[in-house]
């Protein structure tokens, strides 16, 4: 087991509302939480960018000076942060997602590295929106790694169930990468459950020695399984795209106290939580 532990916080997320919840949006409100989670622990900021007209902060943009913004204001208020940037979209064309790495050459970038049907049902059994095929075939995944290795970035593969663990291996025997962060993302409804006991098997079907991490999705059981990665020897992630309530069940009103709870759980399992020194020395940067 790793003695130190690497905390990310996921800042923001995809399409949630700040109208209805505390997600920040403009280069100020991030670079607040940013250092609100890196104060207390957090060394790499997963960061997602919303448009910055009144009343579309719940909508994604892929501006290269708006993301260079944020990401400029966040390293200003967290010395030597990470900045780790997303790239999912779904669909063919994905161009722009590429050009925005190359504009913007952040440290770590996430790389989805398999297909999902993206399903959910609301309690009558309809579903919660139209079925979508979130598709990350092998030709998008070499795409996003090339001008991943072009451009200095070191990849984080998403995997959201066993199958995609197990193709994040076959990448590296074909020589697509040499190296692999692997990021386990449960409780999609449609993917692998938040279950700790998941967690043995998902670090027995990669590579060996390659790091890896939880991103736990929901509510129920995410706190369970974030303590099982901390004693497992994983590296740890939260924030409010991933979870709203803290261990008690509280709603949190930022990402700092999700942070600390996060911490606390390295810490009792017997692990310190690395500066941000130690986490560029650890993933190479």
């Amino acid at each position: 087991m790793s003695e130190k532990t690497i905390i990310t916080c996921a800042l923001t997320g995809v399409l949630t509302n700040p109208e209805q919840h505390p997600v920040p949006v403009t280069p100020e409100q991030m670079a607040t939480e940013a250092k609100r989670a890196y104060d207390a622990g957090a060394t790499i900021m997963h960061v997602h960018y919303r448009q910055q007209e009144s009343g579309k902060g719940h909508l994604p943009t892929w501006d290269p000076a708006i993301c260079n913004e944020i990401n400029d204001a966040i390293r200003a208020s967290c010395p030597d942060v990470v900045i780790n940037m997303t790239t999912g979209v779904v669909g063919s064309s994905y161009d722009y997602v590429l050009e925005y790495l190359r504009a913007c050459k952040p440290e770590m970038a996430a790389c989805n590295a398999g297909t999902l049907n993206y399903l959910k049902t609301r309690k009558d059994g309809s579903w919660a929106w139209p079925p979508m095929v979130f598709d990350n075939p092998a030709s998008k995944v070499k795409d996003h790694i090339e001008v991943m290795n072009e451009c200095g970035i070191l990849p984080e593969f998403e995997c959201f169930d066993i199958g995609i663990v197990r193709s994040v291996g076959l990448y590296i025997e074909n020589g697509m990468t040499d190296h692999a962060d692997y990021n386990f993302v449960m409780g999609v409804a449609s993917g692998m459950p938040a279950d700790p006991d998941l967690l043995p098997l998902l670090i027995k079907y990669k590579k060996e020695s390659m790091p890896w991490q939880a991103t736990v999705i929901g509510r129920d059981d995410v706190w369970v399984v974030h303590k099982r990665a901390a004693e497992l020897g994983g590296n740890l992630r939260t924030g409010l795209e991933d979870c709203f309530y803290l261990p008690d069940g509280e709603k949190a009103s930022s990402n700092g106290p999700m942070i600390d709870a996060l911490a606390s759980f390295a810490r009792d399992a017997g692990r310190e939580v690395t500066t941000a020194l130690e986490t560029r020395a650890i993933l190479g940067l």
